[in-house]
């Protein structure tokens, strides 16, 4: 059953996953600077984390449906905090669209 209340660690969760996205919005707006890009996918994974709960991220994350866009979304993120921000948001871009393309 889901709830739909809002408690602390939901509104905590809403709010990283928004920091996450403004720095990544950053990250991009000043030539993809890497520090930017990696700060904004930590805080949007543990965002959503917090906001759904771990049990249901990893579920989420684990569908089968949902690989590969896992793999690219993880893979992208590797690549941004090596030093190849260009291409590593262009893998977490795919990754992200294709798990959500589903809801």
């Amino acid at each position: 059953m889901v709830s739909f209340e809002m408690n602390d660690r939901k509104k905590i969760g809403l709010g990283l996953t928004g920091f996450g996205i403004f720095f990544s919005f950053l990250g991009i707006i000043f030539f993809f600077d890497k520090g930017l890009l990696a700060m904004g996918n930590i805080l949007f994974i543990s965002g959503v984390t917090l906001t759904i709960g771990l049990k249901s991220t990893m579920q989420f994350f684990m569908k089968p449906q949902n690989f590969k866009g896992t793999i690219s979304f993880g893979v992208g993120f590797f690549f941004v905090v090596v030093g190849w921000p260009i291409f590593g948001m262009i893998l977490e871009t795919y990754g992200f669209v294709v798990l959500f393309r589903s809801i």
